[in-house]
């Protein structure tokens, strides 16, 4: 059972609890990019580019992780 917890983190290279603060960051990036899309829809002049630098910047970021696992 244990090891439905820890295969994935295992698998990139991280502790349960360091995957756990990983995927939280992640988490809370994307939720403020989601409220930056939706202000973004009512307000276009408003955060034209930050909900896509976001998503760049957690993919770079996961991608540098995946190298470094590796």
């Amino acid at each position: 059972m244990i090891k439905l917890f820890t295969r994935h983190p295992a698998s990139v290279g991280e502790s349960y609890f360091e995957h756990l603060c990983a995927a939280g960051g992640f988490t809370a990036s994307l939720l403020l990019a989601a409220v930056a899309c939706a202000v973004h829809a009512l307000l276009p002049f408003l955060f034209e580019r930050t909900a896509s630098a976001r998503i760049d910047a957690l993919y770079n970021r996961m991608v540098a992780n995946r190298a470094r696992s590796a």
